[in-house]
């Protein structure tokens, strides 16, 4: 096959997406893990099954190309699951983590939406109607869960922002005491 064409193109992203998907397999269970949020948790749990899947059609893609799926390092998403992990490392309270983890997993989500649409457009150039059928069912999955992401963000970035006007209640109830305290003295 010539190097510089639109099949060998292919290929190659075809090979950067499944790296992607395997390096998620890892990652999403420490997610579900992190998550005090029951419902996120399952989301994860949940699409840990499908990237599986995602996984397995890109596996017969690769059969029916008579290609090896493997030789492919997506660093994009070694990054983009780095940035998950040192997330999770921060010591945040159980709804600011599920903030943070849901920022990180929308990061993954729009990533991997722009991988596949790509080599869904170069499929169709290609004429490779089976594999725009099988990437066009993962395009759709990646965005209802990046879509059931966004909706869990509506539940619980508003509980994070009520959690922050708490804490700052609390400081500026402990700084006017502090100054009641620091004028009943100067008073006396």
């Amino acid at each position: 096959m010539e190097k510089g064409s639109l099949r060998e193109l292919y290929i190659d992203e075809l090979r950067d997406l499944y790296n992607a998907e395997t390096q998620l397999t890892k990652a999403l269970p420490k997610m579900a893990k992190a998550s005090s949020n029951g419902e996120l948790r399952q989301a994860f749990e949940e699409h840990l099954r499908q990237t599986s899947e995602h996984v397995s059609r890109l596996e017969q893609i690769f059969d029916s190309l008579q290609e090896k799926p493997t030789g492919r390092k997506c660093l994009g998403m070694e990054g983009l699951v780095k940035e998950g992990a040192e997330t999770i490392k921060e010591d945040y309270q159980d709804v600011v983590m599920d903030a943070a983890i849901i920022s990180a997993a929308q990061r993954v989500e729009h990533y991997e939406i722009a991988g596949y649409g790509t080599v869904r457009a170069m499929a169709k150039l290609l004429g490779e109607d089976d594999h725009v059928y099988a990437i066009e069912q993962t395009l759709k999955e990646e965005k209802e869960t990046d879509e059931k992401l966004t909706e869990l963000a509506a539940q619980i970035n508003p509980q994070v922002q009520a959690t922050g006007e708490m804490e700052g209640e609390d400081e500026s109830k402990s700084a006017a005491s502090k100054r009641h305290k620091s004028s009943s003295k100067h008073a006396a």
